[in-house]
């Protein structure tokens, strides 16, 4: 049976007290929320904080706010509530999707949508529809705040933008416009468990429902080190009429985008073929959705 190592536990009961907190500590601590990734690399002894700061309980980390044209998200919004919201199903499709994908009914109750983030994992559900939409993180520590782009949040497996005096506390989307829509689908290789071979997220914006595509972001998880944006796929779309074929040609541009590498999940040949088919039919729902 493995143990977890030993720690100090701390459950602080508001953010300005685990800022402070985090600002004691620095490298030593790591936060937890949902748990679901910390406690199995705490086990595995991939990690052994000293310090181990709760912000599980935290209120005003769960938050949805969808007014003036931004979605704001708790950093502590469970994933669960991300699947069930028929708010965010309006505005944010593909994130939903995401959630839904995402584990099991028992995870999704405990993981929160700052932990998928936060955990920088290349194979996570939610960082390529949140890319998809344009998001930012709000990193704050105890002198002030910041917002990152998640284009730049993102430094490797494992390692992001956050200093270890800062904590993630919201997450902002900007409303998409009117004919725009996204999509989102992962592969993975068994139900119910966090093991995407590939997932991609697509979204477009037309300047009409006959229109032209006027701006497109493609996002690519699991065939890299970090999500990758597809800008060659992206490149080929904007100012030219939605269309299977345009779609088809997006998604070969898309395989010579990704960097994949060969795992005990899949061949990188396989990985890079599936990445292409996602790209044309995540496209698809894109399209489908800016139109209706």
């Amino acid at each position: 049976m493995m143990r977890l190592p030993k720690f100090d536990f701390h459950e602080p009961a508001t953010l300005d007290e685990a800022l402070q907190m985090m600002g004691e500590f620095g490298v030593r601590a790591k936060l937890i929320a949902g748990g679901t990734d910390l406690m199995v690399n705490m086990k595995h002894q991939l990690m052994s904080p000293e310090q181990v700061v709760s912000i599980s309980r935290m209120d005003e980390l769960k938050g949805l706010d969808t007014s003036n044209g931004m979605v704001r998200i708790g950093a502590c919004f469970t994933v669960a509530d991300l699947a069930e919201s028929e708010e965010v199903g309006k505005k944010l499709g593909a994130l939903r999707t995401g959630a839904k994908a995402l584990g099991s009914p028992l995870i999704r109750n405990l993981a929160t949508i700052g932990g998928n983030i936060g955990t920088a994992r290349p194979a996570a559900d939610l960082p390529p529809s949140l890319m998809a939409y344009g998001a930012k993180v709000v990193l704050k520590k105890r002198s002030g705040e910041r917002a990152v782009s998640l284009n730049n949040f993102f430094k490797g497996p494992g390692l992001t933008e956050l200093q270890p005096d800062e904590i993630l506390t919201e997450i902002q989307i900007p409303t998409p416009p009117p004919h725009a829509g996204a999509g989102y689908i992962n592969l993975g290789i068994r139900m119910a468990q966090d093991c995407n071979l590939v997932n991609v997220a697509s979204f477009i914006a037309m300047d009409g429902p006959d229109g032209v595509i006027t701006s497109a972001r493609i996002v690519m998880g699991c065939v890299g080190p970090i999500h990758l944006r597809a800008p060659s796929a992206e490149k080929c779309l904007i100012g030219e009429k939605p269309s299977e074929s345009l779609f088809a040609k997006a998604g070969d541009a898309a395989t010579g985008d990704c960097t994949p590498i060969d795992d005990f999940r899949g061949a990188a040949a396989y990985k890079k073929a599936m990445t292409g088919v996602l790209t044309k039919r995540t496209l698809g729902i894109a399209h489908k959705e800016a139109v209706s």
